[in-house]
């Protein structure tokens, strides 16, 4: 498996630092407002990384932190639970929002993890690991504040791929701010009067937004760990800075870097103040999570996505090609055994994905299989049974993988009613009836049952 390092900028072999395990970090949500399909974007991409690893055998220790306190909270607490204390207010905020997100995650058919840190859960280990730092040189304490000094990292700018020079072009002190350089960022804020705070040896206040990936990540999977992975915005300043004060720390830190593109609406940047906003709840409600997915594998996970409505509904079509053939292929039982004819898909799609988790790649495969298996169906080739039964495996491993559900939908009428139905409409047609025939078609559609004639039988599936 070869995998995209945005630390080298290059593709490298992967070689997990324990054989046949991996352990990954990916950076999660700020609970303060619903989930919108952007996050979908970010959740679903490590998503397929991790299930990927399971399929090849890896087991796999997958770590996605949660932001519970920060400025965008305290600002929904203040505005939502105005007359609570602003700890109760906080507090009550972001398990809100973290129980939306987590149904959102459920809705989609993405996986949980296998750890979900909170940021507020660690602040004695976040003090700890300031302390250290301030202990090593890389800190220092003013006016209540603790800020790192950017001058102790070593080669600060490797992971954004930025010289000092850059950097310092832009970056100013804002009012209020004590620290010594324009670089220098922030571990520890002192407390401002009607916000949440802890006690510390720098006086009250709360830990900054970047030092908490550095302790949660390297309390549960180590001080050198296998993948850290987030959106292509967080690579600086956020993850830019957890390199630099996690190495400050004396960790080696994570050795695999992986970035998502981002997710624009009618190429547009997502915002509510353009009215674009479009959240997971909004697009679950007019389509299954599955044809979302397939809008997403559709693209390479470090390249944008467009959203649109009219792409939704040509994923949507490719969804429902695949959907038909699973429906066509359970009415065939035969035992099942392994045939070259379809072993060739199995292989491609590995190959695909073994190249940087090349999902359109992948895709293209299994609608190679789905075309195959069409062609397959209509002919008379004697050991179509055997290799359609082998390749329902396939598709189910493929599908698997890509975290596609193709969840069973519920038929407003029995299934005994609908074959019922179907033999009538078979004798209307035998007697050239054809009036009967499609008002049993007609009355079939209205309870949501859609019917395909082939030449000797008619398959039917629930719209």
């Amino acid at each position: 498996m070869k995998i995209y390092n945005t630390l080298t900028r290059t593709k490298e072999e992967l070689s997990p630092l324990k054989e046949g395990s991996i352990g990954m970090y990916v950076c999660g949500p700020t609970v303060y407002d619903v989930p919108h399909i952007g996050h979908a974007r970010s959740a679903y991409v490590f998503d397929v990384i991790r299930r990927y690893f399971l399929y090849k055998g890896y087991k796999v220790k997958f770590v996605r932190n949660v932001t519970d306190v920060d400025d965008k909270i305290i600002n929904k607490a203040k505005e939502e639970f105005k007359d609570e204390d602003i700890n109760v207010a906080v507090k009550k905020v972001s398990e809100k929002y973290l129980s939306i997100y987590h149904k959102c995650t459920d809705d989609l058919g993405i996986m949980q993890p296998d750890a979900e840190p909170k940021a507020t859960e660690y602040i004695d280990k976040m003090k700890n690991f300031i302390s250290l730092l301030i202990k090593n040189g890389a800190a220092y304490e003013s006016g209540g504040d603790v800020y790192f000094n950017i001058r102790k990292a070593d080669n600060y700018g490797k992971l954004s791929n930025q010289s000092f020079e850059a950097l310092e072009s832009g970056a100013r002190i804002s009012p209020g701010e004590s620290k010594k350089d324009p670089l220098d960022f922030a571990l520890w804020k002192s407390a401002k009067e009607g916000e949440i705070f802890w006690d510390s040896p720098w006086g009250p206040g709360r830990p900054g937004w970047h030092i908490e990936c550095s302790v949660m990540s390297s309390d549960i999977l180590g001080d050198e760990f296998d993948m850290h992975g987030g959106g292509i915005d967080l690579i600086f300043p956020h993850h830019e800075n957890e390199v630099a004060q996690s190495e400050a720390a004396g960790n080696k830190f994570a050795r695999f870097w992986i970035h998502n593109g981002l997710l624009t609406i009618n190429k547009e940047k997502m915002a509510k103040s353009l009215g674009n906003f479009v959240t997971i709840e909004d697009v679950l409600k007019r389509y299954p999570a599955d044809v979302l997915k397939i809008l997403f594998l559709q693209t390479h996970y470090s390249h944008p996505v467009d959203f649109s409505w009219e792409k939704m509904e040509e994923a949507k079509k490719a969804y429902d090609r695949i959907d038909i053939l699973r429906e066509k292929l359970k009415k065939i039982i035969l035992p099942k055994q392994g045939t070259g004819a379809m072993r060739q898909f199995k292989q491609q799609f590995e190959e695909a994905m073994d190249d940087d988790f090349n999902t359109p790649k992948g895709l293209a495969v299994l609608f190679d299989m789905v075309n195959r298996c069409n062609i397959l169906l209509e002919s008379k080739d004697e050991l179509k049974g055997f290799i359609l039964c082998y390749a329902v495996d396939i598709m189910e491993e493929i599908s698997s993988v890509l975290g596609l559900t193709f969840k069973e939908k519920e038929a407003r009428i029995s299934r005994k009613e609908i074959e019922g139905l179907i033999l009538l409409r078979k004798k209307a047609r035998e007697k050239k009836d054809f009036k009967e025939a499609d008002r049993i078609r007609k009355e079939l559609s209205k309870s949501g049952i859609m019917l395909e004639d082939q030449k000797d039988d008619t398959s039917w599936r629930v719209k």
